[in-house]
């Protein structure tokens, strides 16, 4: 580099001398305009790094996706000040509340407090991208179905007044002494009639992929193909079963277009194609909320920072 700048200077020298010996210092515009490229050309070599383009690094990429957290079970126990503190700590951009855990959101809420809590999230950078019930559909007995859809339906309400976007449902289980496909007809019925509903209120209803029996995604998929509304879709949950039958890609591709959001167990966990989900989420075109759905910390937000960082790993982000 000294030598660099040693040639710049003879250059830059030998320029002015030549200007003063030929035209004793009365240089033209013109004639200085002619030395420029000798004075750059001496120059180039002095800072090669000065003129070049600075690095980016590789979380200046943002991920199509959204990170989420849902509150069973990690956050179970916390109020919505503390929800709000550790996903903003985090770097978490929503929450899916699930029902009966500490932060109170339930249908008991007067008219003010869901307008306070409304409140709070927006005033936040945490959004509320939904509540999580435990309504299913999936009984036989009539009346408690009927019982369990009018539940939902409050839900729904509930959603719409605290400022979230749609509500978990699932399906828990296909009863003994019942063929397989009235019970999943069933499902996809109460589904139909609630997306019709939850749609006049602004809301999705997300099936969560769950239960024995009914967790298979070729059982989903033909729930999906009753319900037919499109209101209403799937909550991936990142099940072993999704790898069964015809394996994790045909299973991913049957349900792909009605993936609404997503649920994620411990992603260190080897057993599960995290990474190849992330990635075909974002091949899809798919936006939405996958939700960090693990057990208690007693370091909660470093927990959800090393969550963060292999979500992030997986897409190529960092």
């Amino acid at each position: 580099m000294e030598e660099s700048r040693g040639g710049s200077r003879r250059v830059l020298l030998s320029s002015r001398a030549g200007l003063a010996h030929g035209k004793g210092m009365q240089s033209t515009r013109r004639e200085f305009i002619a030395t420029v490229p000798l004075l750059v050309a001496g120059s180039v070599s002095i800072a090669p790094s000065a003129t070049a383009a600075p690095e980016v690094a590789p979380t200046a990429r943002r991920s199509p996706l959204k990170l989420g957290l849902v509150t069973y079970n990690l956050a179970k126990d916390w109020d919505i000040a503390t929800i709000l503190k550790n996903c903003t700590e985090a770097r978490f951009d929503g929450v899916e509340l699930r029902t009966s855990h500490a932060h109170r959101v339930e249908v008991s809420l007067s008219a003010d407090e869901r307008a306070e809590v409304k409140r709070r999230f927006a005033d936040s950078p945490v959004q509320l991208m939904g509540l999580g019930s435990a309504f299913d559909y999936h009984t036989p007995d009539q009346s408690k179905l009927r019982a369990d859809i009018v539940a939902t339906q409050d839900y729904i309400l509930l959603a719409q007044d605290v400022g979230a976007t749609g509500v978990k449902v699932r399906p828990n289980g296909l009863p003994k002494d019942v063929p397989v496909e009235k019970t999943l007809e069933q499902i996809g019925r109460s589904l139909r009639e609630l997306g019709r509903f939850a749609a006049d209120h602004g809301q999705q209803i997300r099936l969560e992929v769950h239960g024995p029996g009914t967790s298979l995604v070729p059982h989903i998929g033909t729930i999906m193909d009753v319900a037919d509304h499109p209101a209403v879709g799937v909550c991936w949950n990142s099940n072993q079963t999704d790898l069964e039958g015809s394996g994790f890609d045909n299973n991913f591709e049957r349900l792909r277009a009605k993936i609404f959001s997503v649920h994620m167990r411990d992603l260190y966990l080897e057993e599960y194609p995290f990474r190849t989900l992330l990635n075909r989420l974002v091949a899809s075109g798919f936006h939405g909320y996958t939700m960090a759905e693990i057990p208690e910390s007693a370091d909660p937000v470093r927990v959800m920072r090393y969550f963060r960082g292999l979500w992030l790993a997986y897409q190529g982000l960092l």
